[in-house]
C-alpha cells in the first residue's frame, strides 16, 4: 500500500495527498485510482498548467510579445524561477513537478473518468502573492532564489509525505517568512480548492489529488462547509494603489515642478546642463540594467535612447522597445522557447534567449525608473535648484 497521505472526507469524497516531484507519488495516484474507482479525478491544476502538463503547450513569440506589452514580464520570471527550484528538487527524485498530476489525468482518461481541474489560476495567485508581500520579503526571495543551495541538505519527499508534523512546520515556515504571501499560497488555495470540490456532483465519486500540504487545509474547510464555499472574491486580481496609480504621473509632474522653480528664479541656469543630467541619468541607469540582463548592444543602446523620452509618458516603457530589439535581433528558437519552460538551472535564464528576452525587458523597465527618479535629485542638489 503507498505511503502517501489519505483523507476521506465524505463516503463519496477521498482526497491524495502527493508531492509534486515523488517518484512516489505517481505510483500512489495510479493505485488509487485503480483501488477507489472515482467518477470524477479531480486535480490541483488551473488551465494554463493543466495545457502546459498535458497537451505539451510552448511559448510562442506572440505569447512572448503579449507578455512583454502587457507588463507580465516580471511575474512571468518569478513563475519560471519557483518552477526551476522545485524541478531542480524533481531531478534528484528521477520526476519533473507535477508529474503524479499528469499520471492523475493521463489514468482518467484511461479509464474513462471525468477530470476535473480545482487550482486558481497560476498568474492570478503569484499576482495576489505578491501583493501581499513587503519589499523586505520581496528582496529575500528574490535572493533566497538566486542564491546557490548546499547540495548536501537534500530533501526526502518521501519522508515528508509521511511526516505531518515536518510538512505543518514547512508550511509555518513559508508563513513565517512572508505571513501575507503564505496566506494566498496555503490557506486561499485551501479555500478555494475546496469551494471546487464542493461544487462538483455530489452524487458522484470522486478522487482529489492535491499537494500533501493543502490536504488537512482543504479538508478542513470542506468539513466545516455546510453549503456551498464562496470562493468568488480568491479570483479577483489586486487592484493598484492610489500611490501605484498616481506612480507613472509623478515623473512627469515633478519634471514640470522642477522648470517651473527654474522658471520662477532669476537666477541663470544651464538648461544644456539641465536636459543632459535628465538625459544621462535615464540612459545610463536603463543601459546599465539593459547590460546587466546581457542584453544585444543594439538592445542596450535602444534602452539608453527611450529610457528619457519613456520615462515622461506613463504609456510607454522603455523595456518594452529593448526588448522588441532584443527579440528581432538574437530571436529565440522554437526549441529555445520550449526549453525555457522547462530551465532547471537560474542561471540558464540569461544563456536561453527567451529568458533573456523577458529579463530585458523587466530589467530595463527598473533601470529607467530608477534613472527617472535619479535625474530630478541631481538636478535639485547638484544644480542647487533645491
Amino acid at each position: 500500500m503507498s505511503a502517501a497521505p489519505v483523507i476521506d472526507v465524505r463516503e463519496n469524497l477521498r482526497l491524495l495527498g502527493t508531492a509534486h516531484i515523488a517518484t512516489s507519488s505517481v505510483e500512489a495516484v495510479r493505485q488509487q485510482i485503480s483501488e477507489y474507482q472515482p467518477d470524477i479525478v479531480a486535480v490541483e491544476l488551473c488551465q494554463s498548467r493543466h495545457d502546459t502538463l498535458v497537451s505539451d503547450r510552448r511559448l510562442d513569440k506572440e505569447g512572448l510579445l503579449k507578455v512583454m506589452k502587457e507588463g507580465k514580464a516580471p511575474m512571468v520570471l518569478l513563475q519560471s524561477m519557483l518552477s526551476a527550484e522545485q524541478r531542480k528538487l524533481g531531478i534528484n527524485e528521477g520526476q519533473q513537478p507535477g508529474a503524479e498530476l499528469l499520471a492523475a489525468v493521463e489514468a482518467a482518461n484511461e479509464v474513462g473518468c471525468e477530470v476535473a481541474l480545482v487550482d486558481r489560476d497560476i498568474q492570478t495567485t503569484l499576482r495576489r502573492a505578491w501583493k501581499r508581500m513587503k519589499l523586505r520579503e520581496k528582496w529575500r526571495l528574490l535572493t533566497s532564489l538566486l542564491e546557490d543551495e548546499d547540495e548536501d541538505e537534500d530533501l526526502d519527499v518521501n519522508e515528508l509525505l509521511q511526516d505531518s508534523d515536518l510538512l505543518s512546520s514547512m508550511m509555518e515556515e513559508l508563513k513565517g517568512f512572508s505571513p501575507g504571501a503564505g496566506e494566498v499560497l496555503i490557506d486561499e488555495r485551501d479555500a478555494y480548492i475546496a469551494s471546487k470540490l464542493n461544487g462538483l456532483d455530489g452524487e458522484k465519486r470522486i478522487l482529489a489529488v492535491l499537494g500533501a500540504g493543502h490536504l488537512n487545509g482543504v479538508a478542513e474547510k470542506l468539513s466545516d462547509a455546510h453549503d456551498s464555499i464562496d470562493s468568488s472574491h480568491l479570483e479577483e486580481l489586486p487592484t493598484p494603489s492610489v500611490v501605484r496609480r498616481f506612480l507613472p504621473w509623478a515623473l512627469p509632474l515633478i519634471m514640470i515642478a522642477v522648470l517651473a522653480g527654474v522658471v520662477s528664479t532669476s537666477r541663470d541656469i544651464d538648461w544644456l546642463t539641465f536636459f543632459t543630467v535628465w538625459t544621462a541619468a535615464n540612459a545610463v541607469f536603463a543601459a546599465l540594467a539593459c547590460l546587466i540582463a546581457r542584453g544585444h548592444p543594439l538592445a542596450i543602446l535602444t534602452a539608453a535612447l527611450a529610457s528619457p523620452i519613456t520615462s515622461l509618458n506613463p504609456a510607454l516603457a522603455a523595456g518594452w522597445f529593448a526588448g522588441y530589439v532584443q527579440l528581432k535581433l538574437a530571436e529565440p528558437t522554437a526549441e529555445d522557447l520550449q526549453q525555457f519552460l522547462k530551465l532547471d538551472d537560474l542561471s540558464s535564464f540569461w544563456s536561453n534567449p527567451a529568458g533573456k528576452v523577458l529579463l530585458v525587458t523587466a530589467l530595463t523597465n527598473l533601470g529607467s525608473m530608477l534613472g527617472a527618479w535619479a535625474a530630478p535629485l541631481i538636478l535639485l542638489g547638484g544644480l542647487g535648484l533645491g
